[in-house]
């Protein structure tokens, strides 16, 4: 799944949406609509303002896309006073380029481990943590094995490994029934271990926004997305979009190791909190026009049916920080 996906972003722009662009393999919340970038972004600036607003201040995004969230949210960031330094994580040469182009002045890393270390940050991440690999485990009659691909008459194929894995699962989880799979993302686990460190030692906040889950669930999730259709999810590797359901409830448990108050709620919750209904009312009264337009891109990111309920969003703060908006109360505080 790493290799198939460090080469497919390293050669391709692949967002688009199907109705409106000649290429691109899925599409994202920002390209749906400019309220959820500019309720991201006032999000940040609520929490810059409550916590004094420190003048030296970086605004970090994971995996930026073309850099509509960022354009979006930095606008709406500005027009509250907040000007924050940019800051993206991006691997692909391609979509650096476009960001580059679309953000003047921004600056690039190839991971978070030379992000600044004297400010504060507000670091974003939308569809950035599904992307990341992930390892299976798989219940056979003789135990868990690690899910694996192999050939089988020309074809990849999953397999069973034959190495013995049950040491690799809580005892709580060994007695599963046999072709029970659970997912694991190392990767994941990682970066989140890594942004709480930084939250808590350099204060600020993090807001993580993904398709997944809060409570721990068994099964594959793993897809392959191809020119807005799934696909098999070993049929092209390489040339589709390879993504798993973001376990969340784990990486709360990572991230409370560090002194950070966590938060969690659908998207559709979230934003519905932080007003983007009136966000939305006031958009049509300034383009009528556009009026059944905005209509449909607030249902879609927020209505339980479309992406209100399937995607979650986490935030992180720490360092003295306040909590953030548009959650119910935190499920731990450094405090």
């Amino acid at each position: 799944m790493g290799e198939s996906n460090a080469l497919y972003y390293a050669s391709r722009d692949p967002l688009g949406a199907p109705k409106r662009t000649k290429g691109g393999d899925f599409v994202t919340a920002p390209d749906i609509s400019q309220m959820f970038g500019e309720m991201i972004g006032l999000w940040c600036a609520d929490l810059w303002h409550r916590a004094g607003q420190p003048q030296a201040i970086a605004y970090v995004e994971l995996g930026p896309g073309r850099a509509t969230l960022a354009i979006d949210a930095l606008r709406a960031m500005n027009r509250q006073g907040l000007t924050p330094e940019v800051h993206f994580v991006e691997a692909s040469p391609v979509l650096r380029g476009v960001q580059e182009e679309r953000v003047p002045g921004a600056q690039f890393h190839d991971d978070l481990a030379d992000l600044p270390e004297e400010m504060p940050l507000l670091l974003v991440a939308n569809e950035f943590l599904d992307a990341l690999p992930v390892r299976q485990l798989v219940r056979i009659e003789s135990g868990w094995r690690e899910r694996m691909v192999g050939m089988l008459d020309g074809q990849l194929v999953f397999v069973a490994g034959d190495q013995p894995m049950d040491e690799a699962l809580p005892p709580r989880r060994r007695d599963l029934p046999p072709g029970t799979i659970v997912e694991t993302s190392p990767a994941a686990a990682t970066v989140m271990g890594e942004v709480a460190a930084r939250i808590a030692s350099q204060g600020g906040a993090a807001l993580f926004v993904d398709y997944g889950h809060l409570s721990p669930r068994t099964g594959s999730t793993l897809q392959a997305m191809r020119r807005h259709r799934k696909i098999g999810v070993l049929d092209r590797p390489g040339d589709a979009d390879l993504t798993a359901h973001v376990d969340f409830a784990t990486l709360a448990e990572v991230a409370a190791k560090h002194a950070v108050a966590i938060q969690s709620a659908t998207q559709g919750e979230f934003l519905t909190a932080l007003g983007i209904d009136t966000r939305a009312r006031a958009l049509a009264a300034a383009a009528p026009d556009r009026e059944r337009e905005t209509d449909l891109a607030l249902r879609r990111l927020t209505d339980a049916e479309e992406m209100g309920e399937l995607f979650k969003v986490m935030a992180l703060t720490g360092g003295g920080w306040p909590v953030g908006a548009g959650f119910p109360v935190a499920t731990a505080d450094p405090s």
